[in-house]
């Protein structure tokens, strides 16, 4: 299976065709530009498709990252994948930024839960706790720092990701970074209804949530 994996949700923007038996990229491009995402992606994808040799109508899946990240951003990356999977009859889905950044740890099978952390800036953070196999334990929200810390201590999380130093008064990591495979194994993985659409955590105006949801079955 061939994937084309989209990732607009921060200041970078990338494209890759993604050949999943093989476990590797076809061909890739990656910029750090902060804006100006909707001019440039267009570009990147019709030179991967070109340089891979893989001509769209080919392609069996659209993966797009949905957020939390950049409104902007994702907008622009979510509309190209649901562009394309209307024009090719292919489905596209999405992948959250908070899984992928999880995804490092529990690609090795970590002992205790991991809990992903963004920095959201204004004194809060994007966070999720998956358990050591992939399980979502919490659904993904905004929270203040001490809100954050406390689910981590009481799910005793590995805590990972560009908020992580926040949470004990630290420094942010600054930008996270977005692996194309981590995005295409996990896209794999996904279930065709696992649908493109933006992961849209707080508004402009948002006040910090009070307590961490755990995510019922």
């Amino acid at each position: 299976m061939r994937l084309l994996l989209i990732d607009t949700s921060g200041p970078v923007c990338a494209a890759a065709i993604y050949d999943a038996e093989a476990d590797s990229l076809l061909s890739a491009r990656s910029e750090t530009i902060g804006k100006g995402h909707a001019e440039l992606l267009p570009v990147m994808v019709g030179e991967i498709v070109a340089e891979s040799g893989v001509p769209l109508a080919d392609l069996d899946r659209i993966a797009v990252t949905i957020g939390p990240g950049s409104f902007t951003g994702i907008r622009v990356g979510v509309a190209m994948a649901r562009g394309f999977a209307v024009a090719l009859g292919k489905p596209a889905v999405g992948v959250s930024t908070l899984r992928i950044v999880a995804e490092s740890v529990l690609e090795i099978g970590p002992p205790a839960p991991v809990m992903a952390v963004l920095d959201a800036k204004r004194d809060e953070v994007y966070a999720q706790i998956f358990s050591p196999v992939g399980e979502a334990l919490t659904e993904p929200a905004a929270y203040d720092y001490a809100t954050a810390k406390a689910a981590a201590s009481r799910f005793q999380a590995i805590v990972i990701g560009s908020g992580a130093g926040l949470l004990d008064g630290g420094q942010s990591g600054g930008p996270d970074v977005f692996p194309l495979l981590a995005i295409g194994r996990i896209a794999m993985r996904l279930d065709e209804d696992d649908h493109a659409s933006p992961l849209y955590i707080r508004g402009a105006d948002a006040k910090p949530q009070i307590g961490f949801a755990v995510q019922h079955a």
